[in-house]
């Protein structure tokens, strides 16, 4: 980042970081920084901050949405940077904090989801900076800016927008609170991009216009009532299981949505009942089916769990593999495992889909079975929604729950609302072919394919195991 004049910060950045009253001429609380990727936002942030630790005696709370790791947070990156600007002997890098020595400066790391009361109760904090601030909601709002008491104290906003609906854009963005400075950056302002970046840029603009404002100009997306489930639901079903206390029965299963080589990853969700507690997702190389399988198999013996994998392509073979697993096994345990195929027909085809109006069978409403587990699915996600506010609480056989301590949670929940809805010739629907999806790279990086969200899918799938998890569903089917 620095070329040959040795490590810097984005000079176009300097006036917001050094101002001390935004454009109405008021005090600065609240420094907004926002844009699309590779504008060099968080890198900035955490330049500037290592350079006032250093010289000021501050107390910091870095925060984020979810953070179960500390490698999760912005601790990576403050590393980084301490090395970058060769100031290693100035702090002690611990295990959950950062202190520069001779300033007394502290750094201190929460995720809002489980730790807000804890937040709520600290003292003498500085600056808040929330990292991947999208997903800030009004209620985590209300409590954070009183625990800011400090005089002078500020809260620092770093996000990439998502949706125009999102409170962080609505509060920071179009309706600014007093005291608050607002900052877009975007790549074309960041001097530090390799040649490689900027072609890469530049080809995501030349193949799709609206996507490369989205992710690369910061520009939020209107159309959510377009994506099969909403992220309002998926949000409203983070521990909805302790906010309705209910406890997760019936039967134990893995989604694998499997991979062999390329960019795509193998991912596994389990699930109890309704609630998705557990998440892994991990690189294959080519021809490592077998390797990818023990993995999964694994699991499933720790777990007590059935294994729902996907039968298409390169997972075709996972059952026979699972096979081999089982019978090779010296405890003689078995683990039960179903195919799924998304392009097979609908599980109970000439059933009458409870959401179609006018009435519709599901072979006449679903173009498939993926359709039909994607269109399920969601409709737990609103029931889901609806219950946590305020609603009727059905039976959790309508439900689903994610657990906020699951790894990958950030990725999972983008995943999970990013597909879109289509229809085929016949009018049926359907869901946004994962070729649509790489081609949009809405999905973000070199990740072409929502893996997560799959094997989320497949966890929660219709019929004799998946969706009807309850022991009497189970019994019925």
């Amino acid at each position: 980042m620095g070329h040959n004049r040795g490590p810097t910060l984005n000079p176009v950045l300097k006036p917001f970081w050094l101002a001390k009253r935004n454009g109405n001429g008021e005090p600065i609380r609240n420094r907004i920084l926002y844009g699309g990727r590779a504008s060099s936002k968080s890198w900035d942030a955490a330049g500037f901050i290592i350079y006032l630790a250093c010289n000021y005696r501050i107390r910091v709370l870095c925060a984020r949405q979810f953070q179960n790791k500390i490698e999760e947070s912005v601790y990576s990156l403050l590393k980084i940077q301490i090395e970058r600007f060769g100031l290693q002997r100035q702090f002690r890098v611990l295990d959950n904090k950062i202190v520069h020595r001779r300033t007394g400066s502290e750094f201190l790391f929460y995720g809002l989801w489980r730790h807000i009361s804890e937040i709520k109760s600290l003292e003498s904090i500085d600056i808040c900076w929330l990292e991947e601030a999208h997903a800030l909601t009004a209620e985590q709002w209300e409590i954070l800016n009183p625990t800011l008491r400090k005089d002078s104290s500020q809260f620092w906003i770093i996000f990439n927008p998502k949706l125009s609906t999102d409170f962080a854009w609505r509060r920071f963005v179009v309706n600014p609170p007093p005291g608050t400075l607002v900052r877009q950056i975007n790549f074309d302002e960041n001097p530090f991009l390799s040649q490689t970046m900027l072609d890469l840029i530049a080809a995501a603009r030349a193949e799709d216009e609206a996507d490369f404002e989205h992710i690369y100009l910061g520009v939020p997306r209107d159309d959510d009532d377009d994506a099969v489930i909403k992220r309002s639901w998926v949000m409203a079903a983070i521990d909805a299981h302790k906010k309705l206390g209910i406890a997760p029965v019936g039967q134990k299963r893995i989604g694998f949505d499997v991979a062999d080589g390329g960019a795509d990853k193998n991912a596994a969700i389990a699930a109890h009942g309704a609630l998705a507690y557990h998440a892994d997702l991990w690189k294959a190389g080519e021809h490592e089916l077998l390797k990818s399988a023990t993995r999964v198999w694994n699991l499933a013996l720790e777990h007590d769990a059935e294994i729902m994998f996907d039968s298409i392509g390169v997972g075709a073979m996972t059952g026979a593999k699972i096979n081999e697993l089982n019978a090779g096994d010296t405890q003689h345990r078995t683990v039960r495992h179903t195919g799924f195929n998304a392009g097979a027909a609908v599980f109970r085809p000439d059933s009458i889909y409870a959401r179609s109006h006018p009435p519709r069978t599901n072979k006449d409403f679903f173009a498939n079975l993926k359709a039909q587990a994607w269109w399920l699915l969601a409709d737990r996600f609103r029931a889901t929604f609806n219950a946590v506010n305020g609603g009727q609480v059905p039976s959790q056989d309508e439900l689903v729950f994610i657990d906020s301590t699951m790894p990958h949670l950030n990725q999972l929940i983008d995943e999970l609302c990013t597909p879109k809805r289509d229809f085929d010739n016949a009018g049926r629907v359907k869901v946004e072919s994962k070729k649509d999806l790489a081609k949009s790279n809405r999905v973000g990086g070199a990740q072409p394919s929502p893996n997560l969200a799959d094997a989320f899918v497949m966890a929660f799938a219709p019929g004799r195991r998946g969706m009807m998890i309850s022991p009497d569903a189970l019994a019925a089917a």
